[in-house]
């Protein structure tokens, strides 16, 4: 346990923030002398893997655990399938690496996302078609108040688009220690988002290899580097609306971006085409702004705080609102 430490290497966005005492984690073990400990103490911590998903309101944390556990093992394995465990302190995009090298496919999709795995079922992140949530088979946690460990399904872990339980009802309750992951032997591809055939156009039968560099080149075409430029890359959440909201919208903007759910003619719209039709790609107020390439990245340019950042992205919400009548919903967690 440290005390007084400066947060500000520890979140991408760069924000400063003070943790008045900082807890590190390099193994289950440990997670759960800190579970024991927290139980103990009764305090609700801030629990960080990466940093790169979250924006200090606050500039004083008064516990913070910082997760480091590492390793990958195979649990059980076929000619079609193998089921993997991967401590919650892993870099996701070396997961993806090295499922791949391995040759367990499926999260090729996921590339480059930052972030630790730990952070991954909390987001259920996804991204060009694919979520996690199609691969976990269980996620290991434990509880903050009772030190002890639990198990939950992926039917127990409520995925939804950008959330589950350790969003809702386990908030602030959970220490993730573990993510299990079903992954395909078999060298299967998904292709169907747009932007991600586009980039594939002319290769014959992408391998996951192939799909996997196209999603790199994308990602790093559209989404500034942290290490470059301080950002918690997509700020916002695509918003969802119904089949008669869309046709209004459709009507009077015909070029919007939008995607099917899946789910009774609803349509997910394009955050980031919202915002650059308003015109805020590239907008600065000198402190923080919208990134000149992408209008969904909200970057520091290295004298914000955290009411600096919201402040800016509460404008956005608001000309969003009043000019497509659709409300546009943050995506980091908000401490």
């Amino acid at each position: 346990m440290q005390s007084n430490v400066d947060l500000t290497p520890f979140n991408t966005l760069a924000l400063p923030a003070i943790a008045e005492r900082f807890i590190e984690a390099q193994s289950d073990d440990e997670l759960q002398e800190v579970a024991s400990w927290l139980s103990q103490e009764a305090v609700v911590p801030l629990i960080l893997g990466e940093g790169s998903n979250l924006v200090f309101r606050s500039r004083q944390v008064a516990d913070c655990i910082h997760i480091r556990s590492h390793g990958i093992r195979v649990l059980q394995e076929c000619e079609r399938t193998v089921e993997i465990e991967v401590a919650a302190g892993e870099h996701w995009n070396s997961v993806v690496e090295h499922t791949l090298q391995q040759g367990y496919y499926g999260l090729e999709n996921l590339a480059l996302i930052p972030g630790s795995t730990g952070a991954s079922p909390v987001q259920n992140i996804g991204a060009y078609g694919v979520e996690l949530s199609q691969f976990v088979t269980a996620v290991k946690y434990y509880d903050i108040e009772t030190a002890r460990a639990h198990w939950l399904s992926n039917d127990g872990c409520e995925f939804s688009y950008r959330s589950s339980i350790f969003k809702k009802a386990l908030k602030q309750k959970a220490l993730i220690a573990a993510v299990r992951l079903r992954l395909s032997k078999v060298p299967r591809v998904n292709t169907a988002y747009r932007a991600l055939r586009e980039e594939l156009a002319g290769t014959d039968s992408p391998n996951p290899f192939q799909v996997k560099e196209a999603v790199v080149r994308i990602r790093q075409r559209k989404l500034p580097d942290p290490a470059e430029i301080a950002n918690a890359g997509s700020f916002f959440k695509n918003p969802e609306v119904n089949e008669e909201e869309f046709a209004r919208l459709e009507k009077e903007y015909p070029e919007i971006v939008a995607f099917p759910t899946g789910q009774h003619g609803n349509r997910k719209l394009a955050a980031a085409w919202l915002l650059d039709n308003a015109g805020w790609k590239g907008f600065s107020n000198g402190k923080v702004g919208f990134h000149n390439d992408q209008a969904l990245v909200l970057v520091n340019h290295g004298a914000a705080f955290g009411d600096d950042v919201l402040s800016l992205a509460e404008q956005a919400i608001a000309s969003i609102q009043a000019r497509f009548g659709v409300v546009l919903e943050i995506e980091p967690a908000v401490i």
